[in-house]
């Protein structure tokens, strides 16, 4: 188990380019979900036909899985959730027919968020990330 959370050894170049990214990119994914956070169980509204739970989960993977984006912790597992839930968003802005981009509504976030949670799940937080100080780093 260990294994899944350590990271691979990328050099300090890429490390950085990584940490920038997962510093922008999950502070980003806090503030998208921090509404959420706030009623996690409700924040659709009644009428949404989404279970409760489901909100729940989609409020935590949006602003838990921002916090351990920035802080390269747990980093596949927080990942998996961020992009299960944006895959779900982009799925639901695109069959209610909103735009790639526009206001009010797009599926550009979601599409974002997804493709940042993918690069980061395969290749790992870098080395600068609480995961390679905690499970140190693959060769």
């Amino acid at each position: 188990m260990k294994r899944f959370f350590t990271p691979e050894l990328h050099s300090s170049r890429a490390s950085l380019g990584l940490l920038a990214l997962r510093l922008l990119a999950g502070i980003a994914l806090m503030h998208h979900g921090w509404g959420k956070i706030q009623h996690p169980f409700g924040w659709m509204g009644p009428d949404s036909g989404t279970p409760a739970f489901l909100q729940g989960l989609a409020a935590l993977s949006e602003f838990g899985g921002g916090l351990a984006l920035a802080l390269g912790l747990l980093t596949p597992l927080a990942m998996l959730g961020v992009l299960c839930t944006m895959g779900y968003a982009a799925f639901f802005h695109i069959s209610g027919g909103d735009p790639f981009v526009g206001r009010p509504r797009s599926w550009e976030p979601a599409g974002l968020f997804f493709v940042i949670a993918l690069c980061v799940l395969l290749t790992g937080p870098g080395r600068f990330s609480l995961d390679a100080l905690l499970f140190g780093r693959r060769r």
